[in-house]
């Protein structure tokens, strides 16, 4: 077996542990709501989650996969070292998730993703092998990184906004309800809550289908840029399965530490966040399904109570939100520096 082969296998089983890492992460920022309104138990609302978390990547199409496997241009690098950098961007990116889960802050495994990869690539082979879409942008193209920044600062300000506006359309169409109407609405969480699910995993698991891919193709295995069946497979049983492991830790800070969730609350919070996620999806966005439904949490407590909503909680996640992508990128160039320290 060749040095790139088990480059290339290596490779493939550290996103696949980052995908894992993303679906524990990222699972309480789907089943945080839905306990904390109390329709439905922790393990009704992991079991939901998890079906159609794995029938999201699998149904969900591969446009995000497409915008996250071509943000780095690496393939004019020699293909060890182009391996072996895609290696130390995925190792900041767990590092980075392992450690903010431990802290039980809710951060992004998008950014964790993107500056573990930028980092990498530049500190090995220099700025010129980011596709940053700069120029583009001026012709009216949205690529590389800037498409993937686009999505990743848009979506929480959408995701705000949205959840302003639909909790004060719900407020005034049940004005008149009477206390009854919260059994309802926890019932109607559970098509609002699989549909986050199937969002999130349309959206989260294609970041890895598509890194994959990059190293199918980097190591030679590819002839194009085209996502391989068992690729999609193993992407969604793996974000799955850290979906039922859990991310117990943040849904304390989601669900109970930004505003007080009640029934209407989770299944606003829960139809505005699938919307936006997957909106991004369908336009190859990748955006932070932390950042979506922490900010739609905030935009429903604003247009019903802004003095109740915890503010200071709210800076702690905006401080992790911006703290990610270098400190990710930092995780993979020191990585980088072991790897080239041994091979010097």
């Amino acid at each position: 077996m060749t040095t790139l082969t088990v480059l290339a296998i290596i490779a493939v089983v550290f996103v696949v542990l980052f995908d894992y890492t993303n679906g524990f992460h990222d699972a309480s920022n789907i089943i945080a709501t839905v306990i904390a309104s109390r329709a439905m138990t922790p393990i009704q609302a992991v079991v939901v989650v998890a079906i159609f978390e794995f029938l999201g990547p699998v149904l969900g199409g591969t446009a995000v996969a497409n915008t996250i496997g071509n943000f780095v241009d690496i393939s004019s690098l020699d293909p060890v070292k182009a391996l072996s950098v895609t290696l130390c961007g995925i190792v900041g990116a767990i590092t980075w998730n392992l450690l903010t889960w431990r802290l039980g802050i809710p951060s992004s495994s998008s950014h964790a993703l993107v500056g573990g990869l930028v980092g990498a690539v530049v500190v090995s082979s220099g700025v010129e092998h980011v596709v940053w879409g700069f120029a583009q942008l001026g012709h009216g193209e949205v690529t590389g990184v800037t498409k993937v920044l686009l999505g990743l600062v848009l979506s929480p300000i959408i995701g705000f906004c949205a959840g302003f506006m639909i909790h004060r359309l719900m407020g005034r169409l049940l004005y008149r309800a009477r206390p009854s109407a919260n059994k309802h609405l926890r019932r109607s969480q559970w098509v609002t809550s699989a549909w986050l699910a199937f969002s999130h995993g349309a959206n989260d698991a294609q970041k890895s289908m598509g890194i994959i891919t990059m190293v199918l193709l980097l190591g030679g295995f590819l002839d194009s840029f085209v996502v391989p069946f068992w690729v999609i497979l193993t992407c969604a049983t793996a974000i799955t399965l850290g979906i039922l492991s859990g991310g117990w830790r943040i849904v304390r800070t989601v669900g109970f530490g930004i505003y007080k969730v009640r029934p209407l609350h989770a299944l606003d919070a829960q139809l505005t966040s699938a919307s936006v996620i997957w909106a991004a999806s369908l336009l190859g966005a990748p955006v932070s399904t932390t950042h979506v439904v922490s900010s739609s949490i905030m935009g429903i407590g604003s247009s019903e109570h802004p003095k109740w909503v915890r503010w200071a909680k709210a800076r702690e996640i905006l401080t992790t939100w911006v703290v990610t992508i270098p400190g990710a990128a930092l995780v993979s160039i020191l990585a980088y520096a072991v790897v080239w320290i041994f091979t010097r």
